[in-house]
């Protein structure tokens, strides 16, 4: 997969300072500050998977975030996390459909009963299967409440 997304990114934060938008500037820095901060840690560069999920991470943040602030009627900072999340979104692969959700959950499933694995130990499992297969394409914790449903 190579290291896409970083000169992405970077092209990214040149972009948003010409045009000096600092609402998106100061999303991609914090998520470029992020990055680096894992590389310094890990004394490695990241690859593109590591990097969604920071994004990935992010992005719940922020959804998280925007709840919390709605629900105590602060909309106007609610907004800036929306665009904060939108910006971030861009970075994340296509998103995947519902009918792909399904048929991941099915499969994750069906390969994990096939084990022999039923009842809450195969949720791990499951969205173990499920994580890697849609990495940075669905919302987790949707996807999380979908194959309890079916599991449990």
């Amino acid at each position: 997969m190579g290291n896409s997304l970083k000169p992405q990114l970077a092209e990214a934060v040149k972009t948003a300072m010409r045009a000096k938008d600092s609402a998106r500037l100061g999303t991609l820095r914090f998520l470029q500050a992020a990055v680096k901060q894992k590389e310094v840690d890990e004394r490695r560069e990241l690859d593109d998977a590591e990097i969604v999920a920071i994004i990935e991470k992010q992005v719940k943040q922020r959804r998280e975030s925007i709840a919390a602030f709605e629900q105590a009627g602060r909309t106007e900072t609610a907004e800036q996390e929306k665009a904060e999340l939108a910006v971030l979104q861009e970075f994340l692969p296509e998103a995947a459909d519902a009918s792909e959700i399904e048929a991941v959950i099915a499969g994750a499933i069906a390969q994990v009963s096939s084990e022999g694995v039923t009842g809450a130990p195969a949720m791990g499992k499951v969205m173990g299967l499920v994580k890697a297969a849609l990495a940075g394409r669905a919302d987790m914790s949707a996807v999380s409440a979908q194959v309890r449903q079916k599991l449990l």
